[in-house]
C-alpha cells in the first residue's frame, strides 16, 4: 500500500524563525498513515534537518545539481543534500523548467544525481494555461513523463507530482474529473512504461493551490498519494489541517 505523502515546498520564503512550526507539524502528524516533508530554501535545510531531528517530519531540497561536485557557483549538490541529513529533493519544478529552462533531459539527470546520492526525488510535471486550453494536456504529461523520469524508477527512489502550471498560487484549481483524468493517465503510462508493480508503488502527488477547505476533496481521487504544497506549508496553521485531511482520507 503506497504511503501518503505532504511535501510543503517552501519555494524562496520562511524564514529560521518559520521554523518553528515544525514542532506542531510534527505533533499533528500521524505517522502509520500519511509522511510529511518539508522543502525550505537551502539556507535552511541544516537547520531544518536539526529541528525536525527526532520526529516524523522529513527534510528535503528544492533542488539540486546534476553533477556530485564541480564549479558550478551558487549551486547545490545532491550529495551535499544527503551530508545534512535531508532525503529528498524536488526536481524538475515548473518555476526551474521556466526560469532556469530546464529540460526534461536536465530533470531525469538530477533524479539520477539525487538517486546516486541515496535521496528521493520529486519528480514535477504540469501542463501550462495554454496548453489545457489548447486541448493538449495528456500529451504534455506524456512527454514529460517520457523525459524526466529515468530508467529505473521505484517507489523508494521516486515520487511523481502533477502541478498544472495555471494553478500554482493563482487560486484557480483543476475539476476533480480534471485531475482524476490526469492522474489515472500518469498511472497507466507509468505502468506501460515500468510495470504495474513499480506503477503501483510510485506515489503520486497533486499540487496546485492546495489549501485547508479543498485538500479532503483532493484526496479522496484514486490515484492521488497526497499533495504538493506550496504557500500553505509555510503555517501550521495552514498545513496541519491539510495533514489531517491526508491521514483520514
Amino acid at each position: 500500500m503506497r504511503r501518503k505523502l505532504a511535501a510543503g515546498n517552501w519555494k524562496m520564503n520562511g524564514s529560521l524563525a518559520g521554523l518553528d512550526m515544525l514542532a506542531d507539524v510534527a505533533a499533528a502528524m500521524d505517522s502509520d498513515s500519511a509522511e510529511a516533508v518539508i522543502c525550505p530554501p537551502s539556507a535552511y535545510l541544516m537547520p531544518a534537518v536539526t529541528a525536525a531531528q527526532g520526529s516524523s517530519v522529513g527534510i528535503g531540497a528544492q533542488d539540486c545539481h546534476a553533477e556530485p561536485k564541480g564549479a558550478f557557483t551558487g549551486d547545490i549538490s545532491a550529495p551535499m543534500i544527503k551530508d545534512i541529513g535531508a532525503t529528498y529533493v524536488v526536481v524538475g519544478h515548473s518555476e526551474r523548467r521556466e526560469a532556469h529552462a530546464e529540460s526534461d533531459a536536465d530533470v531525469a539527470r538530477k533524479a539520477q544525481a539525487a538517486w546516486a546520492a541515496e535521496l528521493t526525488a520529486i519528480i514535477c510535471i504540469g501542463e501550462s494555461e495554454a496548453d489545457r486550453s489548447a486541448g493538449t494536456t495528456l500529451d504534455i504529461i506524456a512527454k514529460q513523463l517520457a523525459g524526466s523520469l529515468p530508467d529505473g524508477c521505484t517507489g523508494d527512489n521516486t515520487v511523481v507530482a502533477y502541478e498544472p502550471i495555471w494553478a500554482i498560487g493563482t487560486g484557480k484549481i483543476p475539476t476533480l474529473d480534471q485531475i482524476i483524468e490526469v492522474h489515472d493517465f500518469i498511472r497507466a503510462q507509468l505502468a506501460k512504461r515500468f510495470g504495474s508493480d513499480v506503477s503501483g508503488a510510485l506515489r503520486l502527488l497533486y499540487g496546485g493551490s492546495v489549501k485547508p477547505d479543498n485538500a479532503a476533496d483532493i484526496f479522496k481521487v484514486e490515484n492521488v498519494d497526497g499533495a504538493l504544497i506550496g504557500g500553505a506549508s509555510l503555517k501550521a496553521a495552514d498545513f496541519v489541517p491539510i495533514l489531517k485531511a491526508l491521514s483520514a482520507a
